[in-house]
């Protein structure tokens, strides 16, 4: 039972929740049930679990508010979520990638389609084996200590970042589309849209404010990593 994932259900729909629970225990998992923001905050108290499925609907606080405050949580903060809603526009998974989710779910959804992408988000934030430091224009990525430094100051970045991160280090001053990177940094993403690696490009970027814009959009092609970010003119400069 010691190597099985633990898996907290946060879904105030009873029937769903044991729908769900069934399936994650006969496919090697410990599901935890939890039925609104109280009893979820008080699961995670006593022990952190391996993976959150989070419904967007909840009484009282809403999975959108818990997921911002686990992100912001140190002992949740890697802590894999997966979003569980009715609300499919591309707006709503937008708004749920951007407040901290791995992945988002519509309903109705089938058991096999949530085993898959648990089990996705689960090798993605499973350790890799460690690489050599790479340093790139003052940003300097240990893959062994899974940290990032820009000039020596420690940045924080997620577990998906950090990934993507160290994919475009490796490969600088190439141009990746979004399907390379689906398929070099998140794996197996039969069940992931390209747009999620726009949400992620953009974490990314707010995390290496203080670097540059050392991450650039290359138009109808995908993104690229440079070594030379650009450097702003200002008015004055520009017109001399």
């Amino acid at each position: 039972m010691r190597n099985m994932p633990a898996v907290l259900v946060v879904e105030d729909e009873s029937a769903i929740a044991e729908l769900i629970a069934v399936n994650l225990r006969h496919n090697g998992f410990r599901p935890r049930w939890a039925m609104d923001s109280e009893s979820a905050q008080r699961e995670i108290d006593a022990s952190a679990p391996d993976l959150i499925l989070l419904d967007w609907m909840l009484p009282g606080e809403s999975g959108l508010t818990l997921a911002k405050r686990w992100r912001n949580d140190p002992r949740t903060k890697d802590t894999p979520i997966i979003m569980l809603t009715a609300r499919g526009d591309e707006a709503d998974r937008v708004a749920g990638l951007d407040a901290g989710a791995d992945d988002y779910i519509a309903k109705p959804f089938s058991t096999k389609e949530l085993l898959a992408r648990v089990r996705a988000v689960l090798r993605r934030r499973a350790p890799e084996e460690a690489g050599e430091v790479i340093t790139i224009a003052g940003l300097c990525l240990d893959p062994s200590t899974h940290r990032v430094t820009f000039e020596g100051q420690p940045l924080k970045l997620g577990p998906t970042e950090f990934k993507l991160l160290n994919y475009l280090m490796g490969h600088a001053e190439r141009v990746h589309s979004r399907a390379q990177l689906l398929d070099k940094v998140w794996g197996d993403h039969v069940y992931i849209e390209e747009r999620t690696v726009d949400v992620h490009v953009k974490r990314l970027r707010e995390a290496l404010t203080v670097a540059g814009p050392m991450v650039e959009t290359v138009r109808g092609a995908g993104y690229r990593l440079t070594a030379k970010p650009a450097i702003a003119v200002s008015a004055d400069k520009a017109s001399a």
